[in-house]
């Protein structure tokens, strides 16, 4: 069995990139494990990002990949503050491994394993603050090293803000990072684990009591198909407005279901083209929202901003520089002109504008059948 000897680092402090190599230097391991999987391991060496738009938009994680970028830009701006690239620390371990001849161990989960089961088990108001805490956080003017300083406060204000984020990102990893270690550990004399401050404890806990560890493939599940309230909630107002219109069509004519149909596509089109409009998307994409958006909004296996997104890369073709760049911008006005962010921003907000068309859109033409939707709402 390895000795193990875990160094916790703030990612962006200068004091963490010298204290992994004398680490590693004074204990001359036979390896050397690092907080990071083969996708962030060549992100990191090669610089490239492994973001397929298209698969982005067919897939609907659109406001997974753009919570993914600003969680990256997030780091970068602290990084720039303090003088110290995001990675540093872990690309100081790997050549210091490789100078002295020690293995390289990628001992983190895949990262995109992680953002699914972080999204799948964050509920929709965690969502919603867990994203205005990072929006607030890019403008923060809090003392960077006071907080890198202090990693167990901020890890209790972090699953205060998601107790579900916190259990995804910290907890499982750290599992997850303890198994591998313990896995390996019969083939080497001596491990230097390199990984934030935040995980050291955690793996310090699994190493000592392995039986407390959680079954390697639960950690690794991201659930299919999955039922949410979200997906339910599209359902049932599909369900409503189809019904509406049908009982508009046979009891009030065919008048008034032209008339209730007209003020649906309207109401869907015109929010959703705003959505569109407020990201800067191409014409050409503005319209497709426009025109889309009746439709997608009776159909939860679609999404307007799917089809408007598609458009804004067909329109924009963002390159792989555009890929590359996003992992280098230094504000928010180099991520507003990336031609890759641009078209999750359209997809986005052109969905955001659709889900208030489709909620407004189904009070408008409620209200047409003569049921008034505030008497049933407020007694």
């Amino acid at each position: 069995m390895a000795e193990v000897y875990i160094v916790g680092t703030a990612h962006v402090l200068r004091e963490s990139v010298e204290k992994v190599h004398k680490v590693i230097e004074e204990v001359n391991p036979d390896a050397v494990a690092v907080e990071l999987c083969p996708r962030r391991y060549n992100a990191l060496i090669n610089n490239v990002q492994s973001i397929s738009l298209s698969d982005v938009l067919k897939s609907g994680n659109i406001s997974l990949a753009l919570l993914q970028i600003v969680l990256a830009y997030f780091q970068r701006k602290i990084g720039e503050e303090t003088g110290v690239r995001p990675g540093e620390e872990m690309l100081t371990a790997i050549k210091k491994a490789r100078e002295l001849g020690a293995d390289v161990l990628l001992i983190d989960r895949d990262i995109g394993i992680t953002f699914q089961r972080l999204w799948q088990k964050m509920s929709f108001f965690e969502k919603l603050k867990f994203g205005w805490n990072i929006l607030k956080g890019l403008f923060s003017k809090e003392d960077v090293e006071d907080v890198a300083s202090n990693v167990d406060s901020l890890i209790e204000e972090f699953r205060k803000i998601s107790p579900k984020a916190g259990e995804v990102l910290i907890d499982e990893r750290d599992a997850y990072m303890a198994y591998n270690i313990i896995r390996v550990s019969e083939r080497y004399n001596k491990i230097v684990v390199v990984v934030g401050a935040g995980h050291k404890k955690g793996i310090e806990g699994y190493l000592k009591n392995p039986e407390k560890l959680p079954p390697i493939e639960k950690l690794l599940e991201v659930k299919k198909g999955k039922f949410s309230l979200s997906k339910a909630f599209g359902w049932i107002l599909s369900a409503l407005i189809v019904g509406t219109f049908a009982y508009i069509l046979t009891k009030l004519g065919s008048e008034m279901a032209l008339k209730a149909f007209m003020y649906w596509f309207l109401i869907n089109g015109t929010l959703s083209a705003l959505g569109a409009t407020l990201a800067l998307a191409h014409p050409l994409s503005i319209l497709a929202a426009f025109l889309c958006a009746w439709l997608t909004s009776i159909n939860p296996l679609v999404a307007a901003g799917w089809v408007s997104g598609y458009v804004e890369l067909k329109m924009r073709k963002p390159s792989v520089d555009d890929l590359i760049s996003l992992s280098n911008a230094s504000s928010l006005k180099d991520l507003w002109r990336n031609k890759a962010f641009r078209v999750l921003l359209v997809a986005a907000l052109t969905n955001i504008g659709s889900i208030i068309g489709t909620i407004y859109g189904a009070y408008v033409v409620l209200q047409m059948t003569g049921i008034d939707i505030r008497k049933l709402l407020i007694p």
